[in-house]
């Protein structure tokens, strides 16, 4: 346990808080299909700097979409996740630049601000139809790279541009899980480029990966369809919590 503790850089208190964090956020993408990221940025801000959790969620998606992809490539808009997987590439220096530049509490301000208004966005369901054309899609994936690099939620800008192209929820479920792997994957080489891959970031990711993934696999057990219109919702209004909490937190500390 010590010789885990050093490796992660943290202290035994934190070190279980983010186990039943990333836990409860592997549930929440389990059985949404989204938000494990925005879930853990949320709330763990409040123990580890964005630029420090940055590379953790990217281990903790990939884990998760690993998990989640046979259904997501079966099911997903392919041509449309490779186009936002691409144009997100461009996105995403300059979010991690915004990041690197910003002090730490006004970092933390900017990506719990930003999940709070992509959230209640959401929540509201705010159509944005421009978005279904060929620039709204290379548009809306340069912005969830920059997103990305500010608070690793880029999936929730994502889910703009596919509520614009009039998709089943089975498809939008599916094409964000698709996009959410190919762009880990895709992300790992500005990560290194820009020095935010460390072996602290890569060592909490890979010691988090795994209350993450048993709560995606607890969660997608707890998945019904009967229920799948309240699950969205749900997970939105929780997010939306947890980020306003920790926002006013971060403001009056």
């Amino acid at each position: 346990m010590d010789w885990i503790l050093e490796t992660t850089e943290l202290s035994r208190d934190h070190f279980f808080i983010l186990v039943g964090l990333t836990l409860l956020a592997g549930i929440v993408r389990g059985f949404s299909g989204f938000a494990l990221s925005a879930m853990v940025m949320a709330t763990a801000v409040v123990i580890l700097p964005p630029i420090e959790l940055i590379p953790m969620l990217w281990w903790l998606e990939m884990s998760a979409s690993l998990l989640m992809m046979k259904n997501g490539w079966a099911e997903a808009d392919r041509p449309m996740a490779y186009g936002l997987v691409i144009s997100a590439l461009i996105g995403w220096p300059i979010g991690l630049w915004l990041t690197l530049s910003l002090p730490v509490e006004t970092s933390k301000a900017l990506a719990l601000s930003v999940i709070v208004v992509l959230a209640i966005s959401q929540l509201a369901k705010v159509r944005l139809s421009f978005l279904a054309s060929k620039p709204g899609l290379y548009g809306t994936g340069i912005v969830a790279g920059i997103v990305s690099g500010v608070a690793h939620v880029g999936g929730m800008v994502v889910a703009f541009y596919v509520l614009a192209a009039d998709q089943s929820a089975r498809v939008m479920r599916a094409s964000l899980v698709l996009y959410l792997f190919l762009g880990s994957a895709s992300s790992m080489v500005v990560l290194l480029l820009f020095g935010v891959m460390d072996f602290s970031g890569a060592a909490r990711g890979l010691v988090f990966a795994g209350p993450t993934m048993f709560g995606v696999l607890l969660g997608q057990q707890l998945f019904t369809e009967r229920l799948s219109a309240y699950y969205r919702p749900f997970c939105l209004i929780l997010l939306i919590g947890l980020a306003s909490a920790g926002l006013i937190r971060t403001l009056v500390s």
